[in-house]
């Protein structure tokens, strides 16, 4: 299995907008380190059999996937439905021509209804012929479930985001888990065992509402031990050489384009 993480940034990205001269707002980050460029995040997962699962269409996803030379999609998760996870939907539009059908997409309840008020044009039944519009074939999950999709066991987690629930994936021994403040002892239970958690980690400060910080992700891993964690959904505050140079054996910042290969 091969992951790539598309995009590694906060719900803003990095530069955010504004900064000197417009030019963009760096943060406490090193403009001159290119792994500082962050889009929204998003990963691809790969099977053996060449079969790829996109999880979340942010708003960056035309030139995430182009500029990892992935030009197919078989199927798509949803973690949540927060815009920086759901604003690139009308690209599954040009998906659904490459695939020629309509796209498998995998998520819960709450999340499928979200989704349907904000885009309730790629529901609508499908009738054949040209895809003008994006065309999701919907199907429900739960926390809990482990459901095969492309030939891959998925076990979906709950995750606390602090005013949502959102949902992490574990896929044999890798696990993706974004866009959580707190986990519970099931969820927990459930990341056991790992070679590779990608996991959330916005701040190397206070407490986030949202996000786990960087001292909350470390207190996890004294118990969970993954073989190797790379951090994503990075912040403004987390410039990739700092923490490189200070985090634990084990332990890494993500950046746009990194390939993991399980």
């Amino acid at each position: 299995m091969k992951v790539t993480l598309l995009g590694v940034g906060g719900s803003a990205g990095l530069p955010q907008i504004g900064g000197p001269g417009g030019f963009g707002d760096w943060g406490k980050t090193d403009p001159s380190e290119p792994r500082n460029r962050r889009t929204r995040s998003s990963i691809v997962i790969e099977s053996l059999e060449n079969k790829r699962i996109l999880v979340d269409t942010s708003p960056d996803v035309r030139l995430q996937l182009t500029s990892n030379g992935i030009g197919r999609i078989d199927a798509l998760i949803y973690t949540h439905a927060h815009a920086d996870h759901i604003a690139g939907l009308d690209e599954i539009r040009i998906l659904n021509r490459l695939l020629g059908a309509p796209l498998p997409a995998y998520t819960d309840a709450r999340t499928w209804g979200e989704l349907h008020k904000r885009f309730d044009y790629a529901f609508r039944p499908f009738d054949g012929g040209f895809f003008y519009r994006p065309v999701l074939d919907p199907h429900t999950v739960a926390p809990g479930n482990i459901v095969e999709i492309q030939g891959l066991p998925v076990q979906f987690i709950d995750q606390d985001h602090g005013t949502i629930r959102s949902l992490g994936l574990r896929i044999n021994n890798f696990a993706y888990c974004t866009d959580l403040v707190r986990l519970d002892e099931t969820a927990l239970a459930a990341l056991e065992g790992l070679d590779v958690l990608v996991i959330d980690s916005f701040t190397p400060g206070p407490i986030h509402p949202t996000h786990a910080n960087l001292a909350t992700v470390l207190d996890w891993l004294e118990r969970l031990r993954p073989k190797r964690c790379i951090l994503t959904h990075l912040g403004p505050d987390m410039d990739f050489q700092s923490l490189r140079a200070t985090l634990p054996a084990g332990v890494e910042p993500g950046y746009d384009g990194m390939v993991i290969t399980l």
